[in-house]
């Protein structure tokens, strides 16, 4: 055998020092979810920087030539006794700080392991030593030892996610606060609010000593937002809590920054007013303490999290637990549930003619269903093995399919935590791009929504189609069964300042009180009716067009109150096993109705607009032609500017305002909750008769750059035009239509000048095929849910529940065990099955 100094050198020219913007994948081989942590560690190609577990570095070897490998092996630790309660119970101490991974904050689980790295060459795996390099050139130990820091540079301790939320910063206020010599004093205790003379939650506007209450919080408890209301009026920036003043500081806020602040002249400030700081106690909670009972939430977390009972650990095909990456338990949660739809099981066979997406969706679920990692977790404690198995498992760490999906997206690329459901409809996006040709597994979800919309003075109807892949449940609280027991509830909740040890009581919403404020006929007020020329009032019914072989249910938990304030409704609704939908199948235009006519509404001028077409543009005064009334509508800007404020696009705010007549801001409000499901609610605004409708934008018009971003996309230059042309130009909307009407394009038959035979026959393009969605009786037994525990989507947990086999599974991010009590009745997401028959 040669010598290792004369082997590496062999091989130095294909050894390459990392980049800043190379990514070294140490972590997760490229074939499997082989890791560091795996039998026979990770072997890490000093080219490429592509990782490989030990069952595939000889294969890679053998294709690429690649001999000089960084072999990584990571040893977990043993963890130190520190009176945990185990698994799936909340922690023992009692968080007293608003931090995560921080001592007094909430508890992480924290792995700590022993790393070892070392150069390997292929094929006889011969290993450089630290000696060996030592007698090297200079060149090769700066070579080899740039690659080693580098996959040496991550912590030991993997993933820890630390965040401290006291961190506090100096407000820009505090330095030359002018505050107001209004001879106002404030006495020591006593205090109410100026408005609405609340007793708690009062907040002093330190530049001019108002008594005001806080914000109101999530769930209706809390101040009136005089305090917030006072600062809109007069801007004075900065309110101190009266309260939570002690000799060591107080809550400060600004309003202005919108954070809690520090004020390095508190003492001086509160001076000011005749407070001495130094005399003051603490009689209030302070906003740390209260976010701190809020985030523990202890009763929903202890129940979906089956906290309280011992959990017997499963392993096997299918029951593989996944590790959470930083905030990752969305992502995991929604996964384990769509590799148990065999549409998504089938399609798990990677192939080369498959995309990077297809491949790392097909390696995801071979990870997830072989079974391959579903074994216990190795105890560094138990040497001899003698132990119960733990519930936590080896599973699997998919950081290359996270990074993969998120890419180039503004917060699943992020290690944020994240709504379940907006990252379900974003992952089948993804399959839908990527599945162009062949089966497309999001099919299983896929159906079609009738909309009916009768005018009520008219009794003309009108019908609409749409797809969608998740039905959601609005919450009825006024259906609540439990009514008096929740203001008994809150009563004491009141009196008792929310120990948040008191026992949960939730308001019981029956299932059948959602699905019928689903199927309710919806009124429509403003509607703009077609048949008598003007606004009307109008129902709109929603039903089944088609029942899809998985059916998802959101149940609209997280909304939004009368302030625009997010909130989560905490309600327990008894969801059934089984559900039958047939009552709830579209019937089409029934015998004798009458259509709405296809007319849009008159153009809106208001009357001190003198109507002078287009001239001064294109054409003279002799020119009668270029004379139109179909003008840009007047719309009151004000109107646009505040639905705009709200979030809503621009696009959708003009045809709001135009559609209800410049009839202000609550009208323009109402048509677009009634339209924002609309395929085309952020599209631009098209004036009736306007030659740049849907379907008529002439080629020669369309944007070149919008056809070069299509055209990359893998489609061909004539797909991109008629994509463009049936959407008016909008590059959105093209790619939408475009991934619907696949089939159509795939037979597409485009001459040289853009135009399909169709076309050129009659003039026009023939009506667009509508999407392929499956179809059969509306009959479903529930076979999953994913839960969510915390205050709103960007925080708190996942979990999810899976029926294998007539047992139910709770998949708790690593680990898997057989439920007990699966809390059906507080899920989020609900997946149901059609059932055979």
């Amino acid at each position: 055998m040669a010598e290792v100094g004369e082997v590496l050198m062999s091989v130095l020219s294909t050894i390459r020092v990392p980049k800043p913007g190379d990514r070294v994948h140490k972590d997760e081989c490229a074939l499997s979810f082989s890791s560091p942590e795996s039998e026979g560690g990770l072997y890490v190609c000093m080219n490429t920087f592509l990782g490989f577990g030990s069952q595939y570095v000889d294969r890679y070897h053998a294709r690429t030539g690649q001999r000089a490998y960084l072999h990584i092996t990571r040893i977990r630790k043993a963890k130190e006794d520190d009176n945990s309660s185990g698994s799936g119970h909340p922690p023992k101490k009692k968080p007293t700080r608003l931090a995560i991974g921080i001592e007094g904050g909430f508890d992480v689980e924290q792995e700590l392991y022993e790393e070892d790295v070392k150069v390997v060459i292929l094929p006889d795996r011969q290993e450089v030593t630290s000696e060996d390099l030592a007698t090297m050139p200079d060149v090769v130990r700066e070579r080899v030892r740039s690659c080693v820091s580098s996959a040496d540079s991550v912590s030991h301790a993997l993933q820890v996610q630390q965040w401290d939320g006291e961190v506090r910063q100096e407000s820009r206020h505090a330095a030359d606060l002018k505050q107001l010599d209004n001879g106002v004093k404030i006495p020591p205790s006593g205090w109410r609010c100026e408005v609405c003379d609340l007793q708690e939650n009062i907040w002093m506007n330190l530049v001019d000593g108002k008594l005001l209450c806080g914000r109101r919080y999530f769930d209706g408890s809390g101040g009136n937002n005089h305090a917030l209301l006072h600062f809109r009026e007069t801007g004075y920036p900065i309110a101190v809590k009266l309260g939570t003043i002690t000799p060591d500081g107080a809550d400060v806020y600004s309003y202005d920054e919108d954070d809690m602040v520090l004020d390095s002249k508190l003492p001086e400030h509160l001076a000011h007013f005749g407070i001495n700081m130094m005399t003051m106690e603490k009689t209030e909670r302070t906003m740390t303490e209260l976010e701190i009972a809020v985030n523990q939430r202890v009763g929903e977390w202890e129940v979906i999290q089956e906290s309280g009972t011992t959990l017997r650990p499963m392993f096997g095909a299918g029951l593989t637990g996944m590790k959470n990456l930083g905030n990752s338990c969305y992502l995991n949660s929604v996964m384990q549930v769509l590799f148990t739809v065999p549409d998504f099981q089938n399609k798990s066979v990677p192939s080369s003619t498959h995309t990077v997406f297809v491949y790392h969706r097909a390696k995801l679920g071979y990870g997830l269903l072989s079974g391959e990692y579903s074994k216990p977790a190795p105890d560094p404690a138990d040497e001899n093995g003698a132990s119960e198995p733990r519930g936590d498992q080896i599973g699997i760490a998919p950081r290359m399919f996270k990074a993969l999906v998120g890419r180039g997206h503004a917060e699943f690329s992020t290690n944020r935590q994240q709504d379940a459901q907006e990252f379900l409809l974003h992952f089948i996006n993804m399959v839908e791009r990527n599945c162009r040709s062949g089966s497309n597994p999001s099919e299983a979800f896929r159906f079609l929504v009738e909309e009916r919309i009768v005018c009520q003075q008219s009794q003309k109807a009108k019908y609409t189609q749409r797809v969608d892949y998740i039905v959601q449940l609005p919450v009825p609280m006024d259906q609540a069964t439990n009514t008096g027991v929740l203001e008994r509830n809150e009563a004491e909740r009141r009196r008792e300042e929310g120990d948040s040890s008191a026992p949960t009581v939730r308001a019981q919403i029956p299932f059948t009180a959602c699905m019928a404020a689903l199927s309710e006929p919806e009124i429509l007020t403003d509607f703009w009716s077609s048949a008598v020329q003007s606004k009307t009032t109008a129902t709109k019914t929603t039903r089944f067009a088609s029942f899809p072989d998985h059916l998802v249910i959101q149940i609209k938990k997280f909304t939004f109150g009368l302030d625009w304030v997010p909130k989560k409704l905490d309600v327990s609704i008894d969801v059934p096993d089984t559900l039958d939908l047939s009552a709830l199948r579209a019937t089409g235009q029934q015998p004798g109705e009458e259509l709405l006519p296809e007319v849009a509404p008159p153009p809106l001028m208001t009357p001190d607009v003198e109507v002078k077409g287009i001239l001064g543009f294109h054409g003279n005064e002799e020119d009668d032609s270029l004379y139109s009334p179909l003008l840009s509508p007047v719309l009151d800007d004000s109107t646009v500017s505040q639905l705009c404020e709200m979030g809503f696009p621009l696009e959708a705010c003009r045809k709001a305002v135009y559609y209800t007549g410049n009839t202000g801001i609550d009208a323009a409000m109402n048509w677009i909750m009634s339209h924002m499901d609309d395929p085309d609610f952020a599209a631009p605004l098209v004036l009736p008769g306007c030659s740049s409708g849907p379907g008529t934008t002439p080629t020669e018009s369309l944007s070149e750059e919008h056809l070069a971003t299509i055209v990359s996309m893998g489609f061909s230059r004539d797909q991109a035009t008629k994509a463009l042309r049936a959407t008016s130009n909008v590059l959105e909307r093209a790619v939408d239509w475009i991934f619907s009407h696949l089939d159509d394009l795939e037979s597409m038959d485009v001459s040289e000048g853009g135009r399909s035979a169709a076309e050129s026959e009659g003039g026009r393009d023939p009506p667009p095929p509508g999407p392929r969605v499956k179809d059969g009786a509306g009959k479903y037994e529930l076979f999953a849910f994913v839960s969510h525990m915390g205050t709103s989507t960007m925080c708190g947990h996942y979990v999810c529940h899976i029926k294998k086999d007539q047992q139910w599974v709770i998949f708790n991010d690593q680990k898997v065990c057989a439920s007990e009590k699966p809390p059906k009745d507080l899920g989020y997401l609900y997946f149901y099955r059609r059932v055979a028959e």
